[in-house]
Parts: structure tokens; C-alpha cells; sequence
């Protein structure tokens, strides 16, 4: 099983409306770099959801429900989609600021090559945004 990140402005198609609508095409991927992660999806695979815009920030996760296949939104012929399906919010958003500053997320695609919309993430990666998820929030300590 492979890990995934993929990006979105929660303005045009957000985490509320992923756990809404149950699973959805991910569609609109142009950059060539994110097809190659796109067509290199398998169903099952799991995908930590990000809001792009003012919250920059992990949101939730979701699992690849299909292999990739046309996107049919692309005229051209090129681009791949897969389906995405919805299984859980994080605890609370993981910030780009915290995901910077995490030892384990320096060499991170979300860290270095900011604008790509589709990346893989390594199992260190991903431990360390979920371990940040279900911490207290920065500045907000937990109990008591």
C-alpha cells in the first residue's frame, strides 16, 4: 500500500464535501509530475487530504477507491483520475507550519515542490502528520 497527498481549495471541492458526497472523482490534475503520481495510485491506497488557501493545512483522509483511469474533464486525452472515498476527518487540521517544522516532513514534496497538487508520502511522513493530528493543538495544552 502506497500513501498519497493530494491538494485542494476547500472554496471548489472541500473535506466537508468529500465525507458528504462518500467518494468522489479526483479530477483536474494537470501538472505532469502529479499524473505520474496519479496513474502510480492503487485502489486502497491511503491519501491525507489538504486545504490549500488561507487554511494550508491537513484535513482529513481518504482511500483510493479505483485504479486510475481517462479524466474526462481533460479535452486532450491525457490526464488520469482515480476515485477517492472518504473515511475520517484528523482529530483537528495539521498545519503547514507544523508540517515544516517536523524533523521527519524536511524533505517532503509538500515542503519542497509546494505547488504540486498530487505527491506520495513516506511512512515516516505520514506517522508524523498523524501523530500531529491527534496532539493538543500549538499553544493549547491537553487536559487539566
Amino acid at each position: 500500500m502506497n500513501r498519497w497527498l493530494v491538494k485542494s481549495d476547500p472554496d471548489e471541492y472541500s473535506a466537508d464535501d468529500l465525507a458528504r458526497e462518500r467518494t468522489t472523482q479526483w479530477t483536474g490534475v494537470r501538472n505532469a509530475l502529479a499524473q505520474i503520481h496519479v496513474r502510480a495510485m492503487r485502489e486502497g491506497d491511503a491519501v491525507l487530504v489538504y486545504h490549500t488557501g488561507a487554511q494550508k493545512a491537513v484535513i482529513a483522509v481518504a482511500r483510493v477507491s479505483s485504479q486510475p483511469r481517462a479524466d474526462l474533464t481533460d479535452t486532450s486525452g491525457r490526464s488520469q483520475t482515480v476515485e477517492l472515498a472518504f473515511e475520517s476527518r484528523l482529530p483537528r487540521p495539521v498545519a503547514l507550519a507544523e508540517i515544516k517544522a517536523h524533523p521527519a516532513c524536511r524533505d517532503f514534496a509538500l515542503v519542497k515542490m509546494s505547488r504540486l497538487s498530487v505527491m506520495p508520502v513516506s511512512d515516516q511522513q505520514w506517522n508524523a502528520i498523524l501523530a500531529l493530528a491527534n496532539s493538543a493543538s500549538p499553544g493549547k495544552p491537553r487536559g487539566r
